[in-house]
C-alpha cells in the first residue's frame, strides 16, 4: 500500500516524521514524500537534533536514528510536487507536524489543502499528529465551505504544551514555539461544530513520551477514516493506530 506524506521545505518534526516512515515501511508498505516543488529534498527542524535549548527538548535518539535512516533513503530524494499528485493513486495521507517558521509554507497552502480535501472525499485513512491538524483544520469541504473535520473527534497539540514550550524559550529563541499568532489548539476548536464534545486534549503530560513498547503515555483520537494525536510523544501509538486504520481498508 502507498501512502503519501506531504512536507514543508524545512522545519518539519523529526519524530512525527521519521517514526511513522519508519513503522509504515517496516510493515511493507511505501511511503511517499511530496514537497510544494518535486525534486526538493526536505530537512527537519534542525534545533530538534541538537537540542533546543540548551542540547535539551530535542527528539528522543531513537528517532533521530530513524530520520538518518529516512534522509539516506531514496524515497526522500524523489519527492513529489504536492499539487500534482494523483490522489487515486495512495491509500492513505499522512500530515505531520513542526513549529519552527519553515512550517507556514506546508500549514498555510492553498495548494496543498486542495488536495487534501479531495484526499478526504476519497474516504481513505487521513492521520494528523500536532500543527498537522491544523491543515485539516483549515481545509473546506467544497460542498459546505466548513472544515473537513468540522464533524469529527480530535485532538492536535494542546494549548498548555505550546504555550509551555513557548514560555520556557522565548528568552531566547523569541516566537520559536509559536508558528501563529492564535494557538493551534484553539484554531482547532474553532473549525468544529461541537468542540466541547468533540475536541479531546488527552491526559495531561509535559515530559513523559509513548515509545515503541509502551504507550502508556501517549495518545489518539479514532474517528472513522480520520486519526490525530498530540505531539512527538504520541508518535509510535500514531503509527500503530494508522497502520490498523490502512490494512483495516485493504
Amino acid at each position: 500500500m502507498r501512502v503519501l506524506m506531504p512536507l514543508p521545505d524545512n522545519d518539519f518534526d523529526v519524530t512525527e516524521v521519521a517514526v511513522p516512515w519508519r513503522l509504515i515501511t517496516d510493515a511493507g508498505h511505501q511511503v511517499v514524500f511530496a514537497t510544494e516543488h518535486a525534486g526538493v529534498v526536505p530537512h527537519a527542524d534542525p534545533r530538534l537534533l541538537s537540542g533546543v535549548l540548551f542540547g535539551q527538548l530535542g527528539a528522543e535518539p531513537e528517532p533521530k536514528g530513524f530520520y538518518q535512516e529516512l534522509a539516506d533513503s531514496p524515497e526522500f530524494h524523489a519527492t513529489q510536487s504536492w499539487s500534482q499528485v494523483d490522489l487515486t493513486e495512495f491509500d492513505g495521507l499522512i500530515l505531520p507536524g513542526g513549529h519552527a517558521p519553515g512550517m507556514r509554507q506546508y500549514l498555510g497552502s492553498a495548494s496543498l489543502q486542495r488536495q487534501v480535501a479531495r484526499s478526504w472525499s476519497l474516504d481513505r485513512p487521513v492521520g494528523a499528529i500536532c500543527h498537522g491538524v491544523l491543515v485539516l483544520a483549515r481545509t473546506q469541504d467544497p460542498d459546505t465551505n466548513a472544515s473537513v473535520i468540522a464533524d469529527r473527534n480530535t485532538t492536535c497539540l494542546p494549548k498548555y504544551m505550546e504555550r509551555g514550550g513557548y514560555f520556557i524559550t522565548a528568552w531566547r529563541l523569541g516566537r520559536y514555539y509559536r508558528t501563529y499568532p492564535a494557538y493551534v489548539e484553539d484554531e482547532v476548536r474553532a473549525a468544529l461544530i461541537d468542540p466541547r464534545e468533540q475536541f479531546h486534549r488527552g491526559p495531561r503530560e509535559l515530559a513523559r513520551r509513548g515509545t515503541a513498547t509502551d504507550h502508556s503515555h501517549a495518545f489518539t483520537v479514532i474517528d472513522g477514516n480520520y486519526l490525530s494525536a498530540r505531539w512527538p510523544g504520541d508518535a509510535y501509538l500514531f503509527a500503530d493506530r494508522y497502520l490498523e486504520l490502512l490494512t483495516s481498508r485493504s
